[in-house]
């Protein structure tokens, strides 16, 4: 017998990425249980009883999103020859999917709740973990290329791999607000000028 209150052959992987269009596209707040309901084809207590509550939902939509959005930046990094060459795969990946038609502008991360209610202060938390974590991967990126040899050493991995972050988050908001990819790219280009004078050159 099918699970009461939920409809026969649910498909809760589907359900879970309609979910994850919705918080994308109105952010935790905006995203009423209603929404998600009707966007996921199910009803609350169908929601309830596949993922606890909006919440348990939400932070579900957001592993989802790390594993198949944002999973080609974690490649771009690792699979370049430099780290350099790898950041810059990162940010113009980026510029463009912030930017796909039939997918909701930006970064899911980045703008689906950076202000709200003081209720939500454990949800802001947990995406700020998630930024911090694709801070981290940058990081790492720049260090492994001090440890190869592409970046001088004595250069703060820390700094660089903050004002590319930033960077990245720039980029996200300016596509919310209507930036074309071509416009997003120009903004790459631009941060990229900065490297030289962000590593450490010897004298």
């Amino acid at each position: 017998m099918a699970e009461r209150g939920r409809p026969r052959q649910f498909d809760r992987t589907e359900a879970l990425r309609r979910a994850m269009t919705v918080f994308w596209t109105r952010g935790y707040e905006g995203a009423s249980l209603d929404d998600l309901t009707t966007a996921m084809g199910i009803n609350k207590p169908s929601l309830y009883a596949a993922f606890g509550c909006k919440e348990a939902l939400f932070r579900e939509a957001i592993d989802y999103y790390d594993a198949t959005e944002s999973a080609p930046v974690q490649r771009a990094l690792d699979e370049a020859p430099t780290a350099r060459e790898g950041i810059a795969a990162a940010l113009r990946y980026n510029a463009r999917a912030y930017v796909r038609p039939r997918k909701p502008r930006g970064c899911m991360v980045v703008l689906s709740s950076l202000l709200g209610a003081t209720e939500n202060a454990a949800v802001r938390q947990f995406l700020a973990r998630s930024r911090h974590a694709g801070e981290a991967a940058m990081r790492q990126r720049v260090e492994r290329g001090i440890a190869e040899g592409d970046v001088p050493a004595g250069s703060d991995a820390a700094v660089i791999a903050a004002f590319y972050t930033t960077v990245t988050q720039g980029l996200s908001i300016q596509a919310r607000d209507g930036a074309s990819a071509q416009a997003l790219c120009a903004i790459v280009d631009g941060a990229m000028q900065a490297w030289d004078g962000l590593v450490k050159r010897e004298r």
